[in-house]
């Protein structure tokens, strides 16, 4: 079986970060997406992140009705920081029989040569890239990398930080969260 990896905080999941995956699940060859729920970025700030576990929570009530997307926890046991490498070898451990692949827009391959060893991700793992805003194609050393697949997938301009600064200043964010995932937030009181 083959599986796409989407790292993220999410925090929260929002409709975008559904569309992408589904996108991903039903255009290219990948059987099922699985949404990694990162415990802390090394590039975000802890106190702005609710607990892990609402995070998962978030992602399984997204992802329930959804046959080939699934919530995954794997990074919760690891020790932090965690690195990509890391989670990619105790993933094939666990599941010899699956092959993980990444999932990862077109400005993270931009500095995908700053992972820690990203020449071995790229042996051993796919990448599958969807596209972003920005002035133009963003060009990358990885372009004609023969694991990098450049998915067309819709270009989604909603952001976790937005949706979380328009909560606090009492705007109406519903209509970008996924329906089971608004009502977790609103019962919550989530981001206000």
């Amino acid at each position: 079986m083959k599986v796409g990896l989407y790292f993220g905080t999410f925090n929260p999941i929002h409709i975008g970060h559904l569309t992408i995956a589904n996108h991903m699940a039903e255009h290219s060859d990948l059987d099922q997406i699985w949404f990694v729920v990162t415990p802390l970025s090394p590039f975000k700030k802890k106190s702005s992140l609710l607990d892990n576990r609402q995070r998962y929570e978030m992602v399984y009530r997204a992802t329930k009705d959804y046959d080939k997307l699934r919530p995954s926890d794997i990074e919760f046991g690891l020790k932090q920081p965690n690195y990509t490498i890391d989670t990619l070898t105790y993933l094939q451990e666990k599941h010899p029989d699956y092959e993980f692949s990444l999932i990862m827009g077109e400005d993270n391959l931009k500095s995908f040569h700053k992972w820690k060893n990203y020449e071995l991700i790229l042996e051993n793992h796919h990448i599958y890239v969807y596209p972003r805003i920005s002035e133009g194609k963003i060009e990358t050393q990885f372009d004609a990398h023969p694991k990098i697949h450049h998915i067309d997938a819709p270009i989604m301009e909603i952001s976790s930080t937005f949706i979380r600064k328009s909560r606090k200043a009492g705007k109406n964010i519903r209509p970008m969260l996924p329906e089971h995932v608004w009502e977790y937030v609103d019962e919550m009181n989530f981001y206000k």
